[in-house]
């Protein structure tokens, strides 16, 4: 399908559901399929199946498929679903629920590559009939209070039937991302399922999606600035597009679609970042741009996303999150560690040349998204580009100061190596929040010295009340002071505020006023400041300047890192496997201890973590304190 070279700005694709049908009604003898050219589908397939440079890819879902094929398919029993409710624990339901999925998206991709092989045609069309069966297609910790668990339901025939339509009352997100991924299964195997299944797909997705979606809603995620408007609403867009024949139907639910997809697009200021962390920048924009993709070919380029700046510069934030490798610049919620989804980067880089393309040995494998998402498995093999493969490279050396989310990124390259710093301002009400006000990451040769924990272990609490008395959420967790044994408090109002930031060509330095972030009523004032120098061993300079209406009765200098410290000698060294951290300060001011503490990582693996504490020794009558250390 040949794409028309019109495009429109956000403002122009907030059209109502009148102009949106216009374009549906305009464009619809031009589609088939809006992944593949029907007639040419099975070939792509035949083809790939065979091409070298699409070998590691198909091998991973070959050897996965082969060990999936020798296991029976798990049960979603209510055993397993009833234990959040009873103890707030995510995992054991979840861990099952994913593996369905990566049930679906191997017996699909095989039955595409192998179309030869019965037993991965079998295989799939068990496993869609498993997951049409299931109670709900979301998550228990998503799914809150309904009708069914709050009250003893009484029925009449009179209400029965719309209860029939839209009992799956929730959409959580992968309620929608199961819906998306059951209309692009259908579409690549509707000539090899039989008509049941095929039915059975559509009225599921009309049941569980598009039903409750504009019948039952608005959802809370429909006006939200952070991934589940994203997600939500991209998920259900996207089905829509293909399996929607009713054109009235697919414009009034586009309608909704593109003014949540607004409503998300608010969540970024200028730079381009999200106060996230880069997760979920991956998770939100990935299905941002999913839906984007097939809206674009939908309407033959009459709707075109990409055309607005802002997409730009949010398609560019992955490439200032990464240090070295697959260490990420991960504050808030994010993993320490994460590979590219390899053909998101290469489609993105087809609309935008300036988005990096990193090492093709950094891409993620086909096992390694725990939450094995459809969506991204299909076009990490479909938007793969092997000439741009052999393009990339290294991080390249970079600075990047962003002004909204208020984080500096700094990536030195030399003869020695690659060193890496950042840190940050912002507020205590971001999303996937933890307060972390003045917080700071080292880097170096591949290892993190001073860290960020990330992401810890989803609970029902983790997103309560209790939610910053656990060690990776709360400051305690994080490279900031206790003041008089007070931490950081959480909202909007405990915040950062930038006084200076200098980019030089030897030397970045950020300076913040930390005072807000604490309620502490003789804290006066707190000035937090950090100079790069980008020497052959770069050093970090960080200087805290306190004053107090009154003598504080105690000041702590937390720092936290993942590897063991060591006090044996004149010096607090933090050892590497290449090159160590050294830490100077004044000995007369400070007296360091480290304390080994523990914390439940995102996949419920218990870590090992070390906080360093230098409390201040003079606390006379003077009100004003200045610190300062030196890591080297």
């Amino acid at each position: 399908m040949e794409l028309r070279s019109h495009s429109c700005t956000m403002e122009e694709l907030m059209m109502n559901k009148n102009q949106i049908k216009q374009l549906l009604s305009k464009y619809s003898d031009e589609h088939s399929s809006l992944l593949f050219d029907l007639s040419k589908q099975d070939a792509w397939w035949r083809e790939l199946s065979q091409a070298e440079a699409y070998r590691p890819m198909i091998d991973e879902i070959r050897a996965e498929a082969q060990q999936l094929l020798e296991q029976p398919a798990p049960d979603l029993s209510f055993a397993l679903f009833r234990i959040f409710g009873e103890n707030g624990s995510r995992l054991e339901y979840e861990n099952v629920y994913f593996v369905m999925r990566k049930r679906l998206n191997t017996f699909t991709l095989m039955s595409l590559l192998d179309p030869e092989s019965k037993d991965y045609l079998d295989a799939l069309q068990e496993t869609i009939w498993s997951v049409c069966n299931e109670y709900s297609w979301c998550l228990p910790a998503h799914m809150g209070t309904t009708k069914e668990t709050t009250q003893d339901a009484e029925y009449s025939l009179h209400d029965y039937s719309a209860d029939l339509q839209g009992n799956a009352s929730v959409i959580d997100l992968f309620a929608a991302e199961t819906g998306f991924a059951l209309s692009e299964v259908l579409r690549l195997t509707e000539n090899r399922l039989p008509l049941l299944l095929r039915n059975r797909i559509k009225h599921e997705v009309y049941r569980r999606i598009f039903w409750p979606y504009l019948h039952q809603g608005p959802f809370s995620w429909e006006t939200a600035t952070h991934n589940w408007s994203a997600v939500c609403a991209g998920s259900i867009g996207s089905a829509a597009l293909h399996l929607m024949k009713d054109e009235d139907d697919l414009a009034l639910l586009l309608e909704r679609v593109l003014g949540t997809l607004d409503c998300y697009l608010e969540g970024f200021e200028e730079d381009g970042a999200t106060t996230e962390g880069y997760g979920y920048w991956y998770y939100g924009f990935g299905f941002f741009v999913f839906f984007a993709d097939l809206l674009k070919k939908r309407t033959a380029g009459c709707l075109n996303l990409f055309s607005n700046e802002k997409i730009h510069r949010i398609a560019l934030f992955q490439q200032k999150c990464f240090m070295t490798g697959t260490s990420v610049v991960n504050f808030s919620d994010s993993l320490p560690e994460s590979r590219i989804h390899m053909g998101l980067t290469h489609y993105l880089n087809r609309i935008y040349p300036d988005v990096v393309i990193p090492d093709f040995a950094l891409r993620t494998g086909y096992t390694e998204d725990h939450c094995n998402r459809w969506a991204t498995a299909l076009r990490n093999v479909l938007w793969f580009q092997p000439d741009k493969a052999s393009l990339g490279e290294p991080w390249e050396q970079a600075t990047y100061y962003l002004n909204d989310a208020e984080w500096l990124i700094s990536r030195y390259v030399n003869d020695e190596g690659v060193f890496c710093f950042a840190a940050k301002g912002g507020h205590n009400n971001e999303p996937h929040n933890h307060n972390d006000v003045g917080h700071f990451i080292v880097h170096s040769q591949g290892e993190t010295f001073l860290a960020d924990l990330g992401s810890g272990m989803y609970t029902k609490s983790y997103f309560g009340p209790e939610r910053y008395s656990y060690l990776c959420n709360g400051s305690q967790g994080h490279s900031v002071p206790i003041i008089n044994g007070h931490l950081q408090k959480e909202g909007a109002a405990h915040r950062a505020q930038v006084l200076n930031v200098a980019l030089e060509k030897d030397q970045e330095r950020l300076q913040l006023n930390l005072t807000a972030a604490y309620e502490d009523e003789s804290l006066l004032n707190l000035e937090r400041s950090f100079t790069w120098l980008k020497k052959e061993q770069p050093v970090l300079l960080l200087e805290d300047s306190y004053q107090f209406s009154e003598v504080p009765e105690v000041i702590v200098e937390r720092f936290v890192t993942c590897l063991e410290p060591d006090l044996s000698g004149d010096s607090l060294v933090i050892p590497g496997k290449k090159q160590s951290l050294t830490i100077g300060y004044d000995h007369h001011l400070l007296q360091p201890h480290v304390q080994k503490l523990e914390f439940a990582d995102h996949f419920g693996v218990v870590k090992e973590v070390f906080t360093i504490d230098f409390k201040l020794l003079q606390l006379d009558k003077k009100c004003k304190v200045q610190l300062s250390f030196h890591f080297e």
